[in-house]
């Protein structure tokens, strides 16, 4: 897994590429905790993510329990297919605000 950070202002966008699995999902949140206080907005771009385990789904729903807390606004983004359809799968596409 690769995580691309970007800034626009206090917008931080997280690129994510590759797979979000038992092992890279603690990577994903240790990145996105150490951002935190630094953004009022969180994107999570899946372009090139390929898989995301049960450990990643964990990852983005405590992060959006979080987030919500602290009314900060997060959205994931550019899932492809079948990543979409793991969301669709584990009910996180009317949990989590996915585009």
């Amino acid at each position: 897994m690769n995580i691309i950070k970007h800034y626009n202002k206090k917008e931080l966008t997280l690129t994510i590429e590759g797979r979000i699995d038992t092992i890279t999902s603690q990577d994903l949140d240790k990145q996105i905790n150490d951002e935190l206080g630094n953004f009022d907005y969180l994107i999570l771009d899946l372009t090139d993510l390929e898989y995301i385990s049960s450990a990643g789904l964990r990852v983005l729903i405590v992060t959006g329990k979080k987030l919500t807390t602290k009314n900060i606004p997060f959205v994931i983004r550019n899932a492809n297919e079948s990543v979409n359809e793991i969301f669709k799968k584990s009910g996180f596409n009317k949990i989590l605000k996915i585009e």
